[in-house]
């Protein structure tokens, strides 16, 4: 049976007795030259620990135990973690649970995560991840097309989840995946999203970086000091104060500041005791 093919996986499916769940994001990719190019973005090699997340029928899965040393697959569905365990090699090991409360640090270090996630649930993902005490060294993901281009963005274009990103890592599109490689379609194209994890980008606490960064763009139609202004509580005169601190045009808005910007930013905040 070749789970690549439409009829292929409707046929496991009834056999199963289950229908793919739309809340769930069971949309189940039937391109084979896609789902290499997830696996290969990645570089899995025989030494590797790759974290499958939804491994659905396991269509990737069993590609992936050929080349990575071992495979955790986390499905959250029930029936088919129980499929994926039956003769399943030595090097799988299936946990039925909610990805999100995975314990990563049970991972070893420098494992590799390699999936086709739900749409739905991609922000608290990469959260998840990149803010783990025990991040991946790389992520190779299928997510919706547009969230991947907001991730890729240049300064000009940034949001809170591109800095969130970058701040950790190196994002780039690998592949763009059309709806029609998916069953059920989904309404949207997607993309596979290479992220390789390089630590931060400068030394900062998270939380007081990431509340400056959230103030920033509370207000994404105002100049930085006004939106700094209200998200932080203090007068834009203040505001301004910070701004100029860090050399930042008193006119800039926060979609338009680059990394190294929003480190000066931060260091004036700091230095202010605003964050």
């Amino acid at each position: 049976m070749d789970l690549s093919r439409v009829e292929d996986v409707r046929t496991a499916l009834k056999l199963a007795g289950i229908r793919p769940n739309k809340q769930l994001g069971q949309h189940f990719l039937v391109d084979h030259d896609s789902l290499i190019a997830i696996m290969e973005a990645a570089e899995p090699a025989a030494g590797d620990t790759v974290l499958e997340i939804g491994p659905g029928l396991g269509v990737m899965t069993r590609p992936l135990l050929a080349a990575a040393g071992r495979v955790i697959a986390v499905e959250t569905d029930a029936v088919l973690a129980d499929l994926l365990r039956r003769n399943a090699p030595s090097n799988l090991e299936v946990v039925q649970q909610d990805i999100m409360r995975y314990n990563l640090t049970d991972l070893p270090a420098g494992y590799k995560v390699i999936a086709n996630i739900p749409y739905y649930l991609t922000s608290k993902i990469f959260r998840l991840l990149i803010e783990s005490p025990n991040p991946p060294s790389v992520m190779s993901l299928l997510i919706q097309k547009e969230v991947a281009e907001r991730i890729v963005a240049v300064p000009g274009r940034l949001s809170v989840l591109a800095l969130s990103v970058q701040y950790y890592g190196r994002p780039e599109i690998v592949r763009v995946v059309e709806r029609h490689k998916f069953w059920p379609a989904p309404e949207v194209d997607s993309a596979v999203l290479k992220v390789t994890l390089t630590g931060p980008a400068f030394p900062a606490e998270p939380a007081r970086l990431f509340r400056l960064v959230k103030a920033g763009f509370g207000e994404k139609r105002k100049q930085l000091k006004n939106a700094l202004a209200g998200g932080l509580n203090c007068s834009v005169d203040c505001a301004a104060e910070v701004l100029a601190a860090a050399a930042i045009p008193l006119t800039a808005r926060a979609q338009e500041l680059s990394l190294g910007e929003w480190e000066l930013l931060y260091r004036a905040a700091v230095d202010r005791e605003l964050v």
